[in-house]
């Protein structure tokens, strides 16, 4: 009995063990593969050949060739059935875009914000009214950014197909002419073993 006693808790110390996870970094630029969804690796991958395109676009190169043109980025649109953070993807290739040194921007995810701080300086009578900023100063944007992210899945058996595209276009605010657009494709297949793992 005391034998029985001892394996019971030396397999319970055991699996006990087993259960435990263990958590460490990774190499957030390797290419991830834990399923079919819209993934980093896409994410990246999305931004990296957008950013490309646009910047090596003759017309772009020639508009950003003495100046710095002030844009706005809108969010990207989420047409999939997913749940994706579109808003990360906007950052990323909004980030890439201002590092570039080829554009300045105007964040208008801020401008409710922005008012509500400039009617403060303005109108409170708490500002020194010689260091507040006025109303009608700010610059408008010249292009907006903008783009939709769409899948098409596919099944067929154990076999899942996931196809996303992604577009972007860049409109010249004052005339409405779209100076640049490009889209990027991700394919991913999804095959389900015998035992379905």
């Amino acid at each position: 009995m005391k034998n029985f006693k001892l394996l019971f808790i030396l397999a319970l110390a055991v699996g006990l063990a087993g259960c435990q996870s263990k958590v460490q970094y990774g190499d957030a630029t390797e290419v991830e593969t834990v399923n079919e969804n819209f993934g980093s690796t896409d994410l990246q991958a999305i931004a990296a050949k957008m950013v490309d395109s646009m910047l090596t676009f003759p017309p772009v190169v020639a508009i950003t060739a003495n100046e710095r043109p002030i844009i706005f980025v809108d969010s990207i649109k989420n047409k999939t059935s997913e749940h994706i953070d579109t808003e990360s993807v906007t950052d990323s290739i909004s980030n890439k875009l201002l590092r570039s040194g080829k554009f300045r921007f105007i964040d208008m995810t801020k401008v409710d914000s922005v008012r509500k701080q400039l009617d403060y300086q303005n109108n409170s009578g708490m500002v020194d009214p010689s260091t507040a900023i006025n109303f009608g100063r700010q610059i408008g944007a010249q292009y907006m950014l903008y783009g939709n992210l769409a899948s098409i899945v596919k099944q067929d058996g154990s076999t899942k197909d996931v196809y996303y595209k992604m577009t972007m276009r860049l409109m010249d605010l004052e005339t409405g002419l779209i100076e640049w657009s490009d889209e990027k494709e991700i394919r991913k297949v999804k095959s389900k073993s015998l035992f379905g793992m």
